[in-house]
């Protein structure tokens, strides 16, 4: 009995703890470089109420992960919610971030610790008495020199009470401190003005004369909105504060939000007021932006003259891309059969097709850019499904030159093949089929012309690219217009068919390529599949062409088979699309490639260029014939290989083939909206010299030229 007596306070003691509510935080998991905690703001869920959560992040000295938008770099933390059934997770709400520079580049993000919290909404259904588990998946990209991907599976078990509870005095703390860095609602309105070279983000305050604001600075929520490293410069006048940004990129529909963080100097000390702003976009007054001073804002200040000018000078050299030229071929080589009266109605209607395909182009390309797509020139063929496509119809086509089917009279353009009618809508989609193949390249000029056209409002966009449109109708037009030219052309003859067969050639070579591009983009299993349909296009090509002499029944049965093998060919086409590449690219930065190149990556390049070395960066895409001609002919001379050697250059390659948010970013920064863009970061340069997109070894020698020798 005694004994009993002695353990009584002990039993008494796990009694009442037993009965205390758990504790309202999870273990935490830590990583190399972050420890990550779930808390709970209450010891328990109450039915019908709100449950404030929060992901911790204590971070190593000298780390930083990242706020929503990253800035330059990076990538934002994302949390993923498993709930039980009728819980409702919100959104993350962000505290407002700090500026970390790595090199030229700017981040967004924050250091030391930070708290993420999020709202869960607790069903009023919600069992008192019983327990439930709720998991969060955290991922975070987390940087100093070097950049490293982490995660954590968080988990936290809490009660669910029967009545409303109390937090603890820990927890009320933290969730204290937690909202304390939040930024609060702006209490000035704020206006917006998009400017032409500079957008202007005004705080209505009222005259702040005397105010001794130090320092002000906005962080958009859209990273298009202006350059996260471009200096913001803080004006004060009757209006209020006034911030002056650097335009970047397209700005959403209606209004930019973000985080307006205030300095103020008080009594000797510095106090920071972070503002949420929700401002609506206006047109800024003419002559109210003064010039950013960055690439990208200095073609958007080419004037509208001239850049239609160089629009119309860039498709005019198009023609002379190997994309284009098989196809403009054959069109030439039809003129000869045609008419000398109806050669000009030839033209109109070749052009007609160029310039409507450069307007449903246009026209799609802006659509998507105003949603907020990282897109550019050239931006379908990042699709496995139109590669292939695309791979069938140059199959297709390279099949009726070579005359195992024929549709229409002979030697009829390529186009009016496609559409099966008269000569004139032949020339309208030889047209369009040239304007579609002439996406994979790109012609001095062109990258200028197009990066002006997308930082226009949309009218002058499109006048832009209707001008490069003209450019690349223009040679055809011209020579259809000249009667003088016209009886120059050699007379008909069997030499036209045996250069017709000819010419299959290239269009078969195209395929190959495109298959090839269709490899790098979805993975080794993509070829079979679409060699696969190959056979089926060539089946429904031949059975076509042994029926059109046959009878009606004969012919109308072919047509139905051909039919489905067509539509067998897309749907094999669409599995390697639908499946993605079957081996994922290495993670950016960390594996050199075969040629001395490694994978580009912002914070790669920052790295290099802090320890002082030259950088030469090359943004290209498998499906850029203009890059890969560059890269053959150029770039992989042994004699820039021996002077990049010389001058200790890094080689960087930002491969643009399937689609990469980051990569179209740069491209935008630096005024371009596709590959490919040359790059050459000099030690103490701020900005890098931008290299022609046609490259020479010469040009290439030049530019290292100006390069120190690299230090023995």
């Amino acid at each position: 009995m005694p004994r009993l007596a002695l353990l009584l306070p002990f039993v008494l003691l796990l009694a009442l703890a037993v009965g205390l509510p758990t504790p309202a935080a999870a273990n935490p998991v830590r990583t190399d470089n972050v420890e990550a905690e779930l808390r709970a703001e209450l010891p328990a869920a109450v039915p019908g109420e709100p449950l404030w959560l929060a992901v911790t992040q204590r971070i190593r000295p000298g780390w930083h992960t990242y706020w929503k938008n990253p800035g330059d770099s990076g990538i934002a933390t994302e949390v993923k919610w498993t709930l039980p059934p009728g819980w409702q997770a919100g959104p993350l709400v962000w505290p407002a971030p700090e500026r970390f520079p790595v090199g030229p580049l700017v981040n967004f993000g924050y250091k030391d610790e930070v708290h993420l919290l999020t709202r869960v909404d607790v069903p009023a259904d919600a069992a008192p008495g019983g327990t439930v588990t709720i998991a969060a998946q955290a991922d975070w990209l987390v940087c100093e020199d070097i950049c490293i991907p982490e995660s954590a599976r968080l988990e936290l078990t809490l009660p669910v009470a029967a009545g409303p509870v109390a937090p603890t005095p820990a927890q009320a703390a933290l969730f204290a401190q937690a909202r304390r860095a939040l930024p609060v609602p702006s209490p000035f309105p704020a206006t917006f003005l998009a400017g032409d070279t500079a957008h202007q983000l005004v705080l209505s305050t009222g005259d702040l004369a005397g105010a001794e604001l130090a320092d002000a600075f906005f962080f958009p929520d859209l990273w298009s909105v202006t350059p996260a490293a471009a200096p913001q410069e803080l004006r004060l006048d009757a209006d209020g504060v006034r911030l002056v940004l650097p335009r970047s990129g397209a700005l959403p529909a209606e209004s930019v939000t973000g985080v307006l963080l205030l300095t103020e100097r008080l009594e000797g000390r510095e106090i920071r007021q972070a503002l949420e702003i929700d401002a609506p976009i206006e047109a800024a007054p003419a002559g109210g932006s003064p010039a950013p001073g960055r690439a990208a804002a200095e073609t958007a200040s080419l004037g509208v003259g001239l850049a239609l000018l160089l629009a119309l000078a860039g498709g005019a050299i198009l023609n002379l891309m190997p994309c284009v030229f098989p196809v403009l071929s054959i069109k030439v080589l039809a003129l000869v059969s045609h008419a000398p009266g109806r050669a000009p109605v030839h033209g109109a209607a070749y052009a007609a097709g160029v310039l409507a395909t450069f307007a449903a182009v246009a026209g799609l390309l802006l659509a998507l850019r105003a949603g907020g797509a990282q897109i550019g020139w050239g931006f379908q063929l990042q699709d496995p499904l139109v590669v292939a496509v695309l791979a069938y119809v140059m199959f297709l086509l390279g099949l009726w030159l070579s005359g195992v089917y024929e549709l229409g009279g002979r030697a009829q353009g390529l186009g009016q093949g496609l559409a099966a009618r008269g000569g004139y809508a032949g020339s309208f989609f030889t047209g369009v089929l040239a304007t579609v193949v002439a996406t994979p390249c790109t012609a001095p000029f062109m990258g200028t012309a197009i990066g002006f056209a997308l930082l226009q409002p949309w009218p002058l966009a499109l006048a832009v690219f209707l001008a490069l449109g003209l450019g690349m109708a223009l040679p055809f037009l011209l020579l259809t217009l000249s009667p003088a030219l016209l009886r120059r052309m050699p007379r008909p003859g069997l030499w036209m068919e045996r250069l017709k067969q000819a010419l299959a050639f290239p269009l078969y070579a195209t395929a190959v390529w495109l298959v090839w591009v269709l490899s790098i983009q979805a993975g080794p299993d993509a070829v079979a599949w679409v060699l696969g349909g190959m056979v089926l296009v060539a089946f429904a090509a031949w059975l076509y062409g042994v029926t059109r002499s046959s009878g009606a029944g004969w012919r109308l049965g072919a047509s139905a088979f051909g039919v489905l093998a067509l539509a067998g060919a897309v749907a094999m086409a669409r599995v390697p699309a639908l499946a993605g590449p079957a081996v994922p690219p290495p993670p950016a930065g960390t594996a050199a490639a075969a040629d001395d190149t490694a994978p580009f990556d912002e914070a790669a390049l920052a790295a290099l260029r802090a320890e002082g070395r030259p950088v030469f960066v090359n943004f290209t895409a498998a499906w850029c014939i203009t890059c890969l001609v560059n890269e053959r002919t150029s770039l992989s001379a042994d004699t820039v290989k021996q002077a990049m050697a010389a001058k200790g250059v890094a080689y960087l390659k930002g491969d643009w083939t399937n689609r990469d948010a980051g990569i179209a970013r740069v491209l935008e920064r630096f005024g371009r909206s596709g590959v490919p863009l040359y790059l050459l970061y000099r030690p103490g340069e701020a900005e890098p010299e931008v290299l022609p997109q046609i490259l020479t070894p010469g040009l290439v020698l030049e530019a290292l030229e100006t390069l120190p020798d690299r230090a023995s």
